[in-house]
């Protein structure tokens, strides 16, 4: 019901906070797992949680014990259970205009899910749309890329891609 907000995983090792722009941008190299805030605030912590590294998904550890980050197969059967991809975005967003941007379209948030606009921070480290998309990783790579599910004020579309496993996204954790 809310996006991790965990500055260690599971093994209770620390993950890399990265607030350089520079670092950031440099960590595919290493492949290292990294989170920061949206724009290294804390305050959007208590929103929005953390933004993620694929890197830190692809350890296994990133969710609590008993729980895990959906793999592309399981956001599709959330996706089809909620009606499909046009219609389920909005089934899984928040209603009204208090974080997401009017004029946040289909908006009825019926699962529960909560989905709310926490941005991205982008392969050069910049950090974009807060209040615009919310973009959750999957666990499932996609050649040198990484799935990911997308939400957008626009419509009530759950939107479907891969990206640059270097990105930071928001992470939602199922029970196993």
């Amino acid at each position: 019901m809310e996006n991790l907000k965990t500055t260690k995983y599971n093994d209770n090792i620390g993950i890399l906070n990265v607030t350089d722009a520079t670092q950031w941008s440099g960590l595919d190299v290493s492949q290292t797992g990294a989170w920061c805030y949206y724009d290294n605030l804390s305050s959007s912590n208590s929103t929005y949680g953390k933004l993620y590294n694929w890197y830190a998904v692809n350890t296994g550890k990133l969710c609590p014990t008993g729980w895990h980050v959906p793999s592309d197969t399981e956001w599709t059967t959330l996706k089809d259970y909620l009606g499909g991809a046009g219609i389920a975005g909005g089934k899984m967003k928040e209603t009204g205009t208090i974080h997401w941007n009017s004029p946040n379209t289909g908006a009825t948030n019926e699962s529960g899910f909560t989905g709310l606009p926490g941005g991205t921070r982008d392969n050069n480290g910049t950090f974009n749309v807060l209040g615009y998309v919310g973009d959750w990783w999957s666990s499932t790579e996609s050649g040198a890329n990484a799935w990911f599910r997308n939400l957008s004020y626009l419509n009530g579309i759950v939107g479907r891609s891969d990206v640059g496993e270097r990105w930071g996204f928001s992470v939602r954790c199922l029970r196993d």
